[in-house]
């Protein structure tokens, strides 16, 4: 059995990095500083210090309120006067079933004095 390093090879192409990101649907571009804010005009937002240097897309969605983006990704909302960033919806949570029943199939052991029909329900 050969070690990793013993089978490693590095690749003939060179990373390039992300290229330069652009929000052409969004109203601005805006590039998010080095300690993790958005600047519009003398308003500061906190997003997140991991997109410090990156572009990021905004969007005015309703009066005072805008949608910031990241790639294909809509990370939040941020109205000026709060200053604050709220999540948007993940969209890699599990989604359910219309047709789900809602039924717990597998109850927690605490609540073994609810009997189980063989339907599944309680």
């Amino acid at each position: 059995m050969k070690y990793p390093a013993e089978l490693y090879s590095s690749s003939p192409r060179p990373y390039q990095g992300l290229g330069e990101l652009e929000y052409p649907f969004h109203d601005r571009t805006i590039t998010v500083t080095n300690c993790g804010r958005i600047c519009i005009g003398r308003r500061k937002i906190n997003l997140s210090h991991v997109f410090a240097g990156q572009n990021g897309g905004i969007k005015e969605v309703s009066e005072q309120i805008w949608l910031v983006t990241f790639m294909h990704y809509d990370l939040g909302f941020f109205d000026q006067e709060s200053g604050r960033v709220e999540c948007a919806e993940n969209p890699f949570r599990a989604k359910l079933s219309p047709m789900s029943p809602g039924i717990n199939r597998y109850p927690c052991p605490r609540n073994r004095h609810l009997q189980i029909n063989r339907d599944g329900g309680i």
